[in-house]
């Protein structure tokens, strides 16, 4: 199959490409540096989106944004771009569309959560209308190398003290491994038919603070002193982060850890034929690829 990954050079999307490539499929990766190019964030109507889709089967569509910015408008990222290209995908008959988005967006009033939300509910309408095969698949954390919040639990990591907000010292999550979301992704888009929402978690809910110091002890030091920052100060650095465009921590980041983002892990281990890596696995992940 000739598969269109979209945000094919970022994160989670390199993975999804090469694993593509190694099941002999061709996966087409598309950027504002390719030939041709593509700026997601200008290519907000179904036309700018109908030559991509020539001779394609299938789409993937792995771009997201943390933050807004200039170049990278979260509206356009994530509501307005997807949009047009699933209208492009039903216009040209180019069916088998899955969508990644993120656990945890339902309820929650974030510009990050309010703009997944958009596509996602455009896409399963277009699917319930018969004109789509269309997936949304929504991950908990995903852990590995190059994900900017895997380099922020790394970092913290590897300090010998810390104080953390106490969001992050409650809220659990259910980290998976790219390599796995990617796995999992790569299958559902060679279905006859990956149609509907789908929820992954890895194959362990535990708090924030619990995956931290559970890749301390994976790097083989000795448990860190933990101690809660006071609320006002949690509020004061996640505006701080605000002003710092390629910081993983902000205010959106803080709001999106009020509440627990977890799932049943059998999805996943569904997919996979297998479970899901653990989160006191996760660090070998970084060695092996």
């Amino acid at each position: 199959m000739r598969i269109l990954v979209c945000g094919g050079n970022g994160f989670i999307g390199r993975h999804i490409v090469n694993l593509l490539a190694l099941a002999g499929h061709d996966p087409v990766a598309r950027s504002r540096h390719s030939l041709p190019a593509l700026d997601y964030a200008k290519a907000t109507k179904p036309e700018a989106w109908l030559p991509h889709l020539a001779g394609v089967d299938a789409v993937v569509n792995a771009v997201g944004v943390l933050r807004d910015s200039p170049s990278r408008p979260i509206d356009a990222m994530h509501a307005q771009a997807p949009i047009a290209l699933f209208d492009a995908c039903a216009a040209a008959g180019v069916r088998r569309v899955v969508q990644i988005s993120a656990l945890g967006i339902e309820g929650s009033a974030t510009r990050y959560a309010t703009t997944k939300r958009t596509a996602d509910e455009h896409l399963l309408a277009l699917t319930a209308a018969g004109h789509l095969q269309g997936c949304v698949v929504r991950p908990s954390v995903v852990f590995g190398a190059g994900g900017a919040s895997s380099e922020m639990f790394l970092s913290m990591a590897r300090l010998p003290a810390l104080l953390l907000p106490r969001p992050v010292l409650q809220a659990r999550v259910q980290p998976v491994a790219v390599r796995d979301l990617a796995e999992a992704v790569a299958g559902l888009v060679t279905r006859p038919e990956p149609v509907g929402m789908i929820e992954i978690g890895g194959p362990l809910p535990l708090p924030l603070a619990a995956l931290i110091a559970s890749l301390r002890a994976q790097m083989g030091r000795a448990p860190a002193r933990v101690g809660t920052l006071p609320g006002w100060l949690t509020r004061a650095s996640a505006r701080a982060g605000d002003w710092v465009s390629a910081s993983p921590w902000c205010s959106e980041t803080l709001a999106m850890l009020a509440s627990d983002n977890v799932t049943d892990p059998a999805g996943l281990q569904a997919l996979l034929g297998r479970p899901g890596i653990a989160p006191a696995q996760l660090l070998a992940t970084l060695r092996h690829g």
